[in-house]
């Protein structure tokens, strides 16, 4: 639809979102379009009110149905910028009221757990410096992937990452990390390209760029082998990354800096998770605590 390519251009060029946030904003409302099935200009208020009903009566969750209802809000704006329509239809709906949700974490136990890999082969060298390198910086898996070996500096003990909006920040590496990644870099990146080289950091088996799926499956495997049965996913270990540094003292600021936050509210949420995780840890050991 004309429309949705359009607000799709706009987003990637004047809004400089993620092809994964435009992919997300580009499918709710295909989705919309095809429930709604007529003229943009003609949509009206009790039709917004129908199509929130239908994925209410869908089982659709509410931060989902939030994020339908704020793609929808972004989309009218735009047309109404445009001129395409002369009413916002979507103007005053009101989004569900969200809890914050908690991010999900690993255990530092766990997470040693994890980095704890046999390093029999290149792959694993290449595993092993990935992982370290994750959980050392709070990277997004995104931002991993798309690293290239100019965007690590092993002599200054940083790295340089493009990340939401365009916004470049240069991290500090630890030395696990750091001399994870020199092995990795000097001995054996350049046995994983087959015909082609690149100047990607991190190859897949097949020596091209490793991809967020192929990232998902391998720390999904060495999780299993490493006996960690809690659900995770890439994200997790930024989540971890933040959260311990905020349980070992280091200070909002720094961390909301580290994670590229533009806004210090949402680094906050580790707050939470770390208060949470005091207390679990006061109601297990404590005399008292139950």
């Amino acid at each position: 639809m004309v429309e949705i390519d359009e607000f799709c251009n706009y987003l990637l060029i004047d809004k400089h979102y993620s092809n994964n946030t435009i992919e997300s904003y580009k499918r709710d409302l295909t989705k919309f379009y095809v429930y709604i099935d007529k003229d943009l200009k003609k949509v009206s208020k009790d039709d917004i009110k129908d199509y929130l009903k239908h994925l209410y009566d869908d089982n659709m969750n509410e931060r989902s149905i939030a994020r339908n209802i704020s793609t929808l809000k972004t989309f009218y704006k735009f047309l109404n910028i445009l001129k395409i329509i002369n009413n916002n239809p979507v103007d005053s709906i009101s989004s569900p009221k969200l809890g914050k949700k908690l991010p999900n974490t690993l255990s530092e136990e766990d997470i040693n757990k994890l980095l704890n890999i046999k390093l029999i082969d290149n792959y694993s060298y290449r595993n092993k410096a990935m992982l370290e390198l994750m959980y050392a910086t709070g990277l997004r898996v995104s931002e991993l992937v798309n690293l290239k070996v100019y965007d690590v500096n092993l002599e200054e003990a940083i790295v340089k990452t493009m990340g939401k909006g365009s916004k470049e920040r240069i991290i500090p590496i630890g030395d696990y990390a750091l001399n994870a990644l020199k092995i990795y870099i000097n001995e054996y990146r350049s046995s994983l390209f087959k015909r082609e080289v690149n100047d990607y950091l991190f190859l897949n088996n097949h020596g091209k760029p490793m991809t967020r799926q192929g990232f998902f499956k391998i720390i999904k495997k060495l999780a299993s082998e490493q006996g960690i049965t809690k659900e995770f996913s890439p994200h997790t270990l930024r989540h971890s990354f933040a959260t311990h540094l905020l349980s070992h003292g280091a200070d909002l600021r720094i961390i909301q800096e580290l994670l590229g936050h533009s806004d210090v509210s949402t680094t906050q949420i580790y707050t939470h998770v770390s208060n949470e995780e005091l207390e679990d840890t006061f109601k297990k050991y404590h005399p008292h605590g139950n």
